[in-house]
């Protein structure tokens, strides 16, 4: 709350420093010093001791004894400090000290010191003298951090350069590291003082932005350089340097200096001054000053001209104001000396550097040093006024850092305090010999402005004076500019005052944005210890006595909030201080806020609060009714009637005594037959949902709610009765279970709880509400032991409903009563369906009773009464009935490889909401996640539990122990007995084909995410197809081919089209977006979509439309159409354009199977490639009449090469070998048995004879030794002459292969071909039986060949002759065998 010094950082090695500057001179003794310091002490300083001791100073007074203590242990080391020129970087990271012509350098660094804490130490970096001419020493230094000029920076100086000043006239300027950058000699005279001005930003828009400069005083000149140009060259001469040192480079001129050079007049001697910066004159001052100049008739120019203002400190006059005009002097240039040479050796040869640069020898170096620069011509400028006082000499000048206050010290001990905008003397302070000055700029803290009525203005700032009188050994703290002393501080007696009053240079108003840039305003060097410190100021202190009241509270605040975020605090240290602060603070909005802190503060136990808050209320009581704060007062009655409240919850439950209920008991008669009824489903929701779950301890429903938490849920209305504020879920569910939970349990008695409740004024609705939340939250719980809790819940909702409030009065039961409309909303939103379903039961009987209660007192007559409430129940149970059902059978996790994924959450609501397919959407979802075949579920659907299903179960076991089969096969029956309840349970919303319709769109959207699961596809057309009503199957198959299918189908065909043969996997995934299996299958899939199209198409019309209908409890849905109605709106589709796509569709199905080349775009006309893709319900110009010779060639090619590729796909002769028939073909693949006939089909399509066909079949299946599937083709070939010309050929190459090409050439054979006829000889030996798949044949099928030959081939045809000679020849071999 008061001013504080702290020590930020520490000199090590401050030794070596005095050694190195002060070597080969002797200190004076010690006892004269002492002697003569306690001579010039002895003045009274009774007048300030008393007022210093008046103070809040005990901390100072205990800091005071410690430092003395040290510098006694220390030993009081003689004055060195204050001979030497000290400057210190505004950042603080590096300290100058020089003396004479030496300095050392200290720079900032990091050390862990005996705690292991990180402290920040100033070490020495560089010695070194710094002289260059004979006999010339340091008069000034400071030094200037550089901003750095990356886009990245925060604000942390690039680099600080160190200005020195000399009694030659010099200013130097070096490096960190002590390397001289420049040079200049700007003025023949000694260099009295360097000071610098920096960019501030501006704290509101009516001040004048200043510019950055360096003004060097000379006893009788002043020196301005212009910052920006300052600025750049040192960043020209330092980057040199580095360019110097890395590569001996030459050296590059960096740009000139700008700067303005006045010669001070009409003073007689100057030693500080400084630079105010750019002002001007208001109009009135204007005008004042050009009538006293100018007369009665002066001209007053229309605008202010713009000034640059210096004061002066000194005599003849003390104090000296000129104003400079700005314009009326044209800067100079000067010729910036560079102090690098070409090759840079090392940086400790700057102390010998010239000023042009290196020279070779001692004489070049003296001629160089006397060719002194020219120094340009002062401009005079006149002094505007002064503080004439011919016996007061001023030694020193501060500038305040808003530009508008300066301190002056003189040889009389004062300090004057200037206003400088009107030029007078403000305030002065006496008793301060040697007195060194520096200010302090305070900002308000964000929680002053809080209270302050000027919260919406700019953040307002506070201005000190910080004095330090040596003499005194004080520090003193001054509010301006009439302020008070608000803090002093005894330190040691040679300590030195370091104040900047400038920043970074080389900043902006743009560059500054965003900079988070700290530097130390005001620094105490202590050269006892080493100590560097800094004065602490709150800005409260600024302020009047009623503001600083506020201040006072505002601290007080802040006490408390750090006592309470302290760990482990005593309940008793706690309420005793809690009680202090609170009845300290004097503003009711604060003491407001401290109490509310404390109150929402979880650490704090309840009995502290109600007593704290009990003091704080009596405390207002006791005070004057019209002074007191309402808004306080009020506070603290609804806090305590809260914390009371919650007291007397807690004893409730705590207490050992149960009520027994047995008044109502008769109204839950039947209760245990409902339950019963639902009592496996629910047993079954229960181990379902009992699965184990992470979830924070903090979230617990069973962790204990903290006073604080109650509290901030609560609030008191006007009428003094407390209301329930809804915040979140959990905390919402967490104070049901606060107050309930233990009631449902058994634990505590539920009439005097809710007594207690009804006596607080908490709405019956609102307790009705945190009951139902709390229920259905802990429905694991509910369903352990559900008969006691039912039982508890039902006495709780009669309590609650026998409140007043809660069931109007006037309410007829004919209409529907708000307090029951409530719970059914509740349960029919809630997710948690048993305990809902429990809930409503429960309601029911409870809502039954007071009807039956209220009819009774009305009508005294024994008639059940009918009423609109009991229908809305009866609907209600029903409802949850139904989706407890649906719920189970959603919860039932999926076997292990499935696909997965989270089960759906059903209440009444959402399904409602779904639609009229909401519950079939649900249930497809389902099927889904759990993988169940088409055929499978059509099974358990259809009801057939026999035996097939029983060996599917076998076989989706897998071989695993017998015991986990039974427990699989029972698990799986159990599924399948919940889904025909919940299809009993839903005969509308689930009918066979609305199911089946459901389950076919989920896989085709669950394919169109992943297409690479083709099964996805296939199970969706199997799905289709179990749909019996031919309308909704043609609008489904409508809505997949134009929805998901006929994207992709297109790209598949153009992707083929451009390549010319069965693309590779690459292309495929690039193209349509799968491999190219996943391709083939989908294209297969595309083949059965348009047929199943095709068929529902013709089916439509001898079919009338089904009638959707949906259960009577279920018909107020509400929401988007099911699948089945949005299929039932489609358009007819074009037949003729559906089957030319599915003419196309096999076309590439079969060029992908048999990976054939073909570009299927080839085989149509024009016509043809227009109509594809197009919408099937648009009638299109399909292809007509004969078709192009050429084009029929290309397709009877194509087909002739599938027919070709199926045959050498069933490479298995063997399997024929028995001769009693063909072995069963699979239903799909390159070998499916549906091929030859697809091709026949696709051929009288295609405009391609099928004799042709079936003919090449007939060969290419003699060819690859299946004769007999080749004689049942046979049967159906018509032009058998053209066939069993090409069949003799099939049969010679036969014979030749087993006469003349077997290894095993018997002598029969050799014998049997000499007695052949010559004719049938030649014509064998022509034959080729390479062209033989499967040429080794046996004889028996050979000699059946000959005779089909015999029979087929007309006696008239001319190789009739030869065919006779062939079977004699085969019989003759067949014999010989």
């Amino acid at each position: 709350m008061s001013c504080s010094l702290l020590e930020f950082c520490r000199l090590q090695e401050l030794k070596t420093v005095r050694d190195y500057l002060f070597h080969n001179q002797t200190p004076e003794p010690l006892e004269e010093k002492s002697q003569t310091a306690d001579n010039e002490l002895s003045w009274d300083t009774s007048d300030w001791e008393s007022a210093w001791d008046s103070g809040n100073n005990k901390e100072e007074e205990e800091g005071t004894a410690a430092a003395t203590v040290e510098e006694e242990t220390a030993g009081q080391s003689e004055p060195w400090l204050q001979d030497c020129v000290v400057s210190l970087s505004p950042c603080a990271d590096l300290l100058v000290v020089a003396h004479e012509h030496k300095a050392v350098f200290l720079s900032a660094k990091w050390r862990t010191d005996e705690s292991g804490r990180e402290e920040m130490t100033l070490a020495v970096s560089w010695t070194g003298t710094l002289n260059t001419e004979e006999g010339e020493c340091v008069s000034s230094s400071i030094c200037i951090p550089l901003a750095s000029q990356k886009r990245s920076s925060t604000g942390r100086p690039d680099w600080t350069c160190v200005v020195v000043g000399f009694t030659s006239g010099y200013v130097r300027f070096y490096t960190e590291n002590g390397v001289l950058l420049l040079a200049q000699l700007l003025h023949e005279d000694s260099v009295l003082r360097l000071k610098c001005r920096t960019y501030e930003i501006p704290r509101h828009p009516g001040v004048t932005e200043q510019h950055e400069e360096l003004s060097i005083l000379y006893p009788a000149a002043l020196v301005t350089i212009d910052g920006f140009s300052l600025f750049q060259s040192l960043r020209a001469c330092r980057n040199q340097v580095a360019r110097a040192a890395a590569a001996g480079s030459d050296m590059i001129q960096p740009p000139p200096l700008a700067y303005k050079k006045w010669g001070l007049q009409d003073m007689d001697t100057i030693v500080d001054h400084s630079s105010v910066g750019i002002m001007t004159l208001c109009v009135f001052d204007q005008m004042k000053n050009a009538s006293i100049l100018g007369g009665f008739n002066a001209s007053v120019k229309g605008s202010p001209p713009a000034m640059n203002q210096y004061v002066t400190v000194g005599g003849g006059p003390y104090t000296g104001f000129y104003y400079a005009i700005e314009g009326s002097s044209q800067p100079l240039l000067s010729h910036v000396a560079l102090a690098v040479a070409s090759k840079l050796t090392s940086a400790l040869f700057s102390a010998a550097s010239g000023w042009l640069g290196w020279s070779k020898n001692k004489n070049e170096e003296e001629a160089v040093q006397k060719q002194k620069p020219k120094v340009e011509p002062a401009t005079p400028l006149g002094i505007r006024f002064g503080l004439p006082d011919s016996r007061r000499h001023g030694e020193s000048i501060s500038l305040s850092p808003c530009n508008t206050l300066a301190g002056v010290t003189d040889d009389f001990g004062r300090v004057t305090l200037l206003d400088l905008a009107r030029g007078i003397a403000v305030r002065m302070w006496k008793g301060y010999r040697d007195a060194q000055l520096g200010w302090l700029q305070v900002s308000e803290e964000q929680g002053d402005r809080e209270f302050s009525p000027s919260a919406s203005l700019p953040r307002r700032h506070a201005l000190f004076l910080i004095i330090y009188a040596p003499r005194r050994g004080i520090l003193e703290v001054w509010a301006m500019q009439q302020g008070p002393r608000v803090g002093a501080f005894t330190v040691g007696k040679h300590c030195r005052l370091l104040y900047a009053g400038y920043r970074l240079m080389g900043v902006n108003s743009v560059t500054s944005q965003g900079w988070q840039l700290h530097t130390q305003q005001v620094c105490l060097l202590d050269p006892t210890n080493g100590a560097l410190r800094t004065v602490n100021i709150p800005f409260h202190l600024a302020l009047s006595d009623k503001k600083s009241e506020r201040a006072k509270d505002m601290h007080l605040l802040k006490r408390l909030t750090t006592i309470l975020r302290s760990r482990e605090v005593e309940p008793d240290f706690l309420e005793r201080e809690g009680k202090n602060v609170l009845l300290d603070i004097k503003h009711p909005a604060i003491k407001k806020q401290a109490l509310e802190s404390l109150l929402s503060h979880k650490n704090v136990p309840v009995s502290c609060l109600t007593n704290i808050t009990h003091t704080v209320f009596d405390t207002l009581k006791q005070q004057d009714p019209e002074e007191v704060d309402t808004a306080l007062l009020q506070l603290c009655s609804s806090q305590l009637k809260m914390l009371q409240l919650y007291s007397d919850i807690q004893q409730l439950h705590s207490a050992a005594e149960i009520e027994a209920d047995l008044e109502n008991q008769d109204s839950l008669e039947g209760i245990e037959d409902e339950l019963s009824s639902v009592g496996p489903t629910l047993k079954r929701y229960a181990e379902l949902t009992s699965r184990p779950s992470v979830s924070f301890a903090q979230d617990s429903p069973d962790s204990p709610l903290p006073a604080q938490a109650f509290l901030s849920q609560m609030e008191c209305t006007e009428g003094g009765e407390l209301k329930v504020v809804r915040g979140s879920d959990t905390d919402w569910n967490h104070l049901g279970n606060f107050l309930f939970w233990d009631c449902l349990c058994g634990k505590c008695p539920l009439h005097k709880v809710c007594d207690r409740l009804q006596q607080a004024g908490i709405s019956p609705q609102q307790l009705l509400s945190l009951l139902l939340s709390m229920w259905l939250q802990r429905e694991k719980e509910v369903l352990q032991k559900p008969n006691e809790t039912v039982r508890n819940l039902h006495a709780l909702l009669i309590a609650l409903s026998n409140m007043k409030g809660a069931v109007e009065v006037s309410w007829d039961p004919q209409s529907i009563s708000p307090w029951w409309q409530q719970v059914r909303t509740t349960c029919i939103q809630s997710h948690n369906v048993a305990a809902a379903l429990l809930a409503a039961l429960v309601a029911y009987r409870a809502a039954k009773a007071s009807i039956t209660s209220r009819a009774d007192s009305k009508l005294q007559s024994e008639w059940e009464a009918v009423s609109l409430e009991l229908e809305q129940w009866v609907v209600c149970v029903r409802q949850l009935e139904d989706v407890l059902v649906l719920q189970t059978l959603l919860l039932v996790p999926p076997s292990q490889g499935a696909a997965g994924g989270t089960a759906a959450q059903c209440s009444i609501k959402t399904l409602l909401e779904g639609g009229t397919g909401g519950i079939a959407d649900n249930v497809s979802k389902w099927v889904f996640r759990h993988n169940l075949s088409p055929e499978r579920l059509k099974e358990i659907v259809q009801k057939k539990e026999g035996k097939n299903m029983d060996d599917k179960v076998e076989q989706q076991a897998g071989e695993g122990r017998k015991e986990e089969r039974e427990k699989s096969q029972e698990d799986t029956e159990r599924t399948a007995e919940l889904l025909v309840a919940v299809c009993q349970r839903f005969p509308h919303s689930l009918s066979p084909d609305l199911l089946f319709a459901h389950c076919c769109w989920e896989y085709v959207v669950q394919w169109n995410k992943d297409p690479e699961e083709g099964r996805y596809l296939c199970w969706a057309v199997e799905h289709l197809k179990l749909v019996s009503s031919p309308h909704i199957q043609l609008g489904i198959s409508t809505m997949m081919w134009s929805t998901f299918v006929v994207k992709r189908f297109s790209a598949a065909t153009f992707l083929i089209e451009k390549v010319g043969k069965a693309p590779k996997d690459r292309l495929c995934r690039r193209d349509v977006g799968m491999g190219d299996k996943a391709m083939t299958s989908f294209l297969g899939c595309c083949v059965q979509l348009l047929q199943i199209l095709m068929e529902a198409d013709s089916a439509v019309e001898e079919v009338s439309a089904p009638e959707l209908s949906v259960e009577e409890v279920w018909s107020g849905a509400d929401g988007p159409a099911s699948i089945a109605e949005l299929a039932l709106e489609q358009r007819g589709v074009h037949y003729p354009l559906v089957q030319h796509h599915c003419l196309l569709a096999s076309l590439l199905h079969a060029a992908m199977t048999f990976s054939l080349k073909m570009k299927p775009l080839s085989l149509f006309d024009s016509k043809g490639k227009n109509a594809f893709f197009r919408d099937l319900t648009t009638i299109q110009l399909m292809p007509s009449g004969d078709m192009d010779p050429g084009l029929v060639s290309l397709r009877q090619e194509f087909l002739l090469q599938v027919l070709t590729n199926w045959v050498q796909a069933l490479d298995d002769p063997s399997s024929s070998d028995s001769g009693t028939g063909s072995s069963p073909l699979p239903s799909s693949g390159p070998k499916a048995g549906w091929w030859p006939s697809l091709c026949l089909e696709l051929g009288s399509l295609l405009q391609v004879n099928p004799d042709i066909l079936r003919r090449h079949l007939v060969c290419e299946l003699y060819n690859q030794g299946l004769d007999l599937r080749a004689e049942e083709v046979m049967l159906e070939v018509e032009d058998k002459d053209v066939l069993g010309s090409q069949l003799l050929v099939l049969t010679g190459q036969r014979l030749c292969y087993s006469l003349l090409h077997s290894q095993s050439q018997t002598q029969a054979a050799m014998e049997l071909l000499a007695r052949l006829p010559p004719t049938l000889c030649t014509w064998l030996k022509a034959m080729d039986p390479s062209e033989l798949r499967c040429p080794l044949v046996p004889l028996s099928q050979t000699s059946r060949l000959v005779g089909r030959l015999i029979e087929i081939l007309p006696e008239n045809h001319a190789q009739y002759v030869l065919a006779l000679h062939l079977l004699e020849a085969v019989e003759a071999l067949t014999t010989e065998d």
